[in-house]
């Protein structure tokens, strides 16, 4: 069938399914996977809570799209890298918002210590 037929005739559905075998096909989370990577480095300062919830999602999402990948890793290959740099952002938010949490933790104790002696 060609794209004529298909415009003149919206209920007539091409059967052969060609978008599977696509080569440089996206991972369906990849975008979000590096979005969330940078939100969670971003989001580190603003007391720690929106850079761990974002790094824990970014790196639940690359598992999925990992496993996606090794089953077909010549078709999801350019895509992957984003993905990749998406999960190392989020280990570097992560990081950097557990080590500003426990500096808050840290913090917040000394200051109601020494504030209860008084």
């Amino acid at each position: 069938m060609s794209e004529l037929d298909d415009l003149l005739d919206p209920g007539v559905k091409d059967t052969t399914n060609s978008s599977q075998n696509v080569v440089g096909s996206a991972l369906p989370n990849a975008t979000a996977t590096l979005a969330l990577g940078i939100i969670s480095i971003v989001g580190c300062f603003l007391y720690a809570i929106p850079g761990l919830i974002c790094g824990i999602i970014a790196v639940a999402i690359h598992s999925k799209d990992k496993k996606l990948y090794q089953s077909d890793p010549a078709r999801f290959e350019v895509s992957y890298k984003n993905a990749k740099a998406g999960f190392i952002c989020a280990i570097i938010g992560l990081s950097l918002s557990a080590l500003y949490l426990i500096l808050l933790i840290f913090v917040f104790g000394v200051f109601f210590t020494a504030v209860s002696r008084f």
